[in-house]
């Protein structure tokens, strides 16, 4: 009975050293800098410029099989638009929504493919951009920016009217609403891809060979339904904002 009580203490111990979040900070001036966030986020930008530049570099009337693949993914992020926001509207925004899908899906299978571990750093370790607080809520707050600038782009100072619609009552509310959703946007891409990278880490640290994998495949696809889900919510949004409030 003792041996199991100092094995699981063991464990426990073990476990308590699994840390995710740890950071390398760079220091300009006052500021304190996540430079893990500026490597991977920058490593990411990178790969999806240099795939946007071979995708479209040499365009055919019969396209081969990676145009395909790239009209493919324009046709689905067409799809995210036009759905949300309207047949009439989606055109403008749809290279908003596309950077904030592809870099969300980007950075999200960063943090889960690429064995970062093995990437000693002076301090901390280099993670998903997403598993920083910190690049959820700048992604988030631009959100919020874009559909303030939607609204108010169409509608002029008419937008705000949408605030004591349908009835004044309901001011409070329709202000704390448009606090909310950066809030919601942000802790639930923060908190789904911190707690993907725990498990993994625990998995990893309990049983090191072929049972992780299971969890890091189901990683990948939650990683992808976030960046889905982050940019279809940004698109209706925007779309929200569209809506002619002013007309009324």
């Amino acid at each position: 009975m003792f041996q199991q009580i100092s094995d699981s203490l063991i464990s426990f111990i073990s476990l308590s050293d699994v840390e995710v979040g740890k950071h390398l900070y760079w220091k300009i001036g006052n500021y304190d800098i996540h430079g893990q966030v500026f490597i991977v986020s920058w490593m990411v930008i990178f790969v999806l410029l240099i795939l946007a530049f071979t995708g479209t570099r040499n365009l055919e009337r019969v396209p081969g099989k990676f145009q395909n693949f790239m009209e493919f993914i324009l046709e689905f992020l067409q799809d995210i638009a036009k759905n949300q926001i309207g047949e009439h509207e989606y055109r403008v925004w749809l290279p908003y929504i596309a950077t904030i899908f592809l870099f969300i899906l980007g950075s999200n299978w960063a943090g889960a493919l690429i064995p970062w571990k093995l990437i000693h750093l002076p301090e901390g370790e280099l993670a998903a951009p997403t598993n920083d607080i910190n690049t959820t809520v700048a992604l988030s707050l631009l959100t919020s920016l874009a559909y303030f600038y939607a609204g108010l782009s169409k509608n002029g100072l008419g937008y705000f009217l949408r605030y004591v619609e349908p009835t004044p009552v309901l001011l409070p509310i329709n202000i704390l609403e448009d606090f909310t959703k950066p809030l919601s946007l942000s802790f639930r891409l923060f908190g789904n891809i911190l707690a993907d990278e725990l498990v993994v880490s625990v998995f990893t640290l309990l049983v090191p060979i072929l049972v992780p994998l299971p969890v890091m495949i189901l990683g990948l696809f939650a990683s992808s339904i976030q960046a889905l889900i982050f940019s279809t919510l940004s698109a209706a949004y925007i779309g929200e904002a569209l809506e002619g409030h002013g007309e009324h």
